[in-house]
């Protein structure tokens, strides 16, 4: 059989009408059923299109003019928004973006959940959807002899020097801008992808929402940093709530931000933050919400599905630090929390003590599917279990361990609707049914959305 060859070809001038957006905010278009990419392009608009990019399934393409413009269209307010690659929804008004991570939600449990019937809410927005991120980490670079910091333009790794982002929260600007110049001042040499050479790698800022405490974390490429203690003083001088300052070494040839080795070089090696009535101490490694308002909308909503009355056993696979566990373990009789990462458990401990939960919750290093079957035989029967897994979902092992111990309810937190969808079709075949989706916004002005699933044992709900 031969290969249908793509109706266009690069470089191609044509006119297209826009039916939908991509995951992560690009257009979509098609000719003769062959779907073209163009970022910042919106459903329903009419344009002019230049063909970049043919692909056997799909092809790409960028705006030459655009003849109808979709009534959602804004026009972005960040200066360099264009060329960085941080956000990708800025051109569409913020209610747009709440109607399209709803559809996209709702798409993906039809097209690969097969669950066309269940409930999907509008999802739950902000207020204020800009300033929000409590930690900014910013690649450094050298230009006309002077140190830049800012994010990597897109599809690059050329740095766009910005002294501030809009849905930073204003102090990580304060604070990236306020180190910057101080490693300038004291002749830091920013690190040198390409020739593997030089110190500073990375500006990280973590700060507390609730408790206004700062982090400041330098990632370098050598152990050593000149002048290290004038820069610590200069720091602790001009940074105001700084409770934080560490070093992390980062030597291999990586596109990874932070390598093994941390080192406090001033006050503590963790700061505090609080989401609702919960205490956290965070590390400059721990891994914790990027949006602490949207944060407690999200957990509140996953302890509303778990149902709790005070006499259920919990278990909550891929814990971390403990978030979800702790506020499950305010209603729940007891909580179980397992995780791969050793450190995390480590964190999520000292996190049970720093709010006197550690009699109400137990942690365990490793994978979820071997140590929940352990906690079954050993006598631990879960009413209801919850799941917060990374992007690419569930271990499939893991979701053959719920099926055979039948936890009554499941509550699935995830970061991706379409591997969310997935997983839920295996569930479902598996004896369970979907309740409903409640999407949150955790990352506005862009295409990402979080989800919270309630999940029941159809048995239990004598559902057939």
């Amino acid at each position: 059989m031969s290969k249908q060859p793509a109706p266009v070809e690069k470089n191609e001038y044509i006119d297209v009408t826009f039916e939908d957006l991509t995951h992560d905010g690009a257009g979509v278009a098609k000719v003769e059923g062959y779907p073209l990419f163009v970022p910042q392009a919106l459903p329903g608009e009419k344009a002019k299109i230049k063909v970049t990019k043919v692909q056997k399934g799909y092809g790409f393409g960028r705006i030459i003019d655009i003849y109808e413009e979709s009534p959602d269209r804004v026009a972005p307010p960040c200066p360099v928004y264009h060329q960085c690659g941080g956000c990708s929804l800025q051109h569409l008004s913020y209610e747009g973006q709440l109607k399209a991570k709803e559809k996209h939600v709702r798409d993906v449990m039809t097209r690969i959940g097969k669950l066309p019937d269940v409930p999907v809410h509008p999802v739950l927005g902000m207020k204020d959807p800009w300033k929000y991120r409590n930690k900014a980490q910013v690649p450094v670079g050298m230009r006309e002899g002077g140190l830049i910091a800012g994010f990597y333009q897109k599809r690059s790794h050329d740095i766009i020097n910005m002294d501030r982002c809009i849905i930073q929260k204003e102090k990580n600007d304060e604070v990236i801008q306020a180190v910057k110049e101080i490693c300038d001042q004291y002749g830091i040499q920013a690190y040198d992808e390409k020739k593997h050479k030089g110190t500073l790698r990375h500006i990280m800022a973590r700060i507390g929402q609730a408790t206004e405490e700062v982090m400041v974390v330098l990632v370098t490429m050598t152990k050593d940093l000149p002048n290290r203690k004038q820069i610590v003083q200069e720091i602790i001088d001009k940074v105001p709530g700084v409770k934080s300052i560490v070093q992390n070494v980062n030597s291999k040839r990586t596109n990874v931000i932070l390598g093994e080795e941390t080192r406090v070089l001033w006050g503590r090696d963790v700061i505090y933050d609080n989401i609702g009535d919960i205490k956290f101490a965070i590390s400059a490694k721990s891994f914790y919400q990027v949006n602490p308002e949207q944060t407690e909308v999200l957990y509140g909503k996953a302890l509303e599905y778990a149902g709790l009355s005070g006499e259920e056993t919990v278990i909550d696979a891929y814990c971390g630090i403990g978030t979800i566990s702790l506020f499950l373990a305010q209603k729940a009789k007891k909580v179980y929390g397992v995780e791969i990462v050793p450190e995390a458990i480590e964190d999520a401990k000292a996190n049970a003590e720093l709010n006197s939960l550690q009699d109400k919750v137990e942690f365990a290093v490793g994978k979820a599917e071997e140590v929940i079957p352990e906690w079954y035989d050993n006598g631990v029967r879960a009413d209801v279990l919850v799941v917060d897994p990374p992007r690419k979902g569930c271990d499939a092992s893991l979701l053959e361990t719920i099926i055979k111990m039948k936890p009554k309810k499941v509550v699935y937190v995830s970061c991706d609707p379409a591997t969310l969808a997935r997983d839920l079709r295996i569930l479902e075949d598996g004896g369970y049914h979907t309740l409903e989706v409640q999407p949150v916004d955790m990352f506005p002005q862009t295409g990402h959305v979080e989800c919270v699933s309630q999940l029941v044992l159809k048995e239990e709900a004598g559902i057939r």
